[in-house]
């Protein structure tokens, strides 16, 4: 599959907000490039681009809680991509939330923990 010319910014990295294909939650927000893009599309599970680490990742490599991609979207600037997703096992963020949002505005926690990072992912 041809990939259509997208807006990605200086460092060559476009954001990817990850939605459940099925409640429509948002789960996550990370970066991809063009190669980690195209690894998803082959592969059918989400790949990105670690800006800390400097290195690709796929989702649930270490945890088991893949992303089956279902749909790819792009935004009308063409500078965000939307990924529609099965996910895979409890929870999508490294703390053991579903979802990577589950703060407000005021710092409360507004969702509880389904996962023990400390179990998948050992002590930190």
């Amino acid at each position: 599959m041809k990939i259509p010319e997208l807006k990605y910014d200086q460092n060559g990295l476009i954001p990817a907000i990850v939605q459940d294909a099925e409640s429509h939650e948002v789960l996550m927000m990370a970066f991809m490039n063009s190669a980690s893009l195209q690894k998803t599309l082959e592969t059918g599970h989400t790949h990105f681009w670690s800006r800390s680490r400097q290195k690709y990742w796929m989702k649930g490599e270490t945890s088991g809680h893949v992303q089956e991609v279902k749909q790819i979207l792009f935004d009308c600037d063409k500078d965000t991509i939307l990924i529609k997703v099965i996910q895979k096992g409890p929870g999508a963020c490294h703390t053991g939330h579903r979802s990577c949002f589950y703060t407000d505005i005021s710092g409360s926690e507004v969702a509880q923990k389904v996962f023990s990072e400390e179990d998948v992912y050992g002590k930190k």
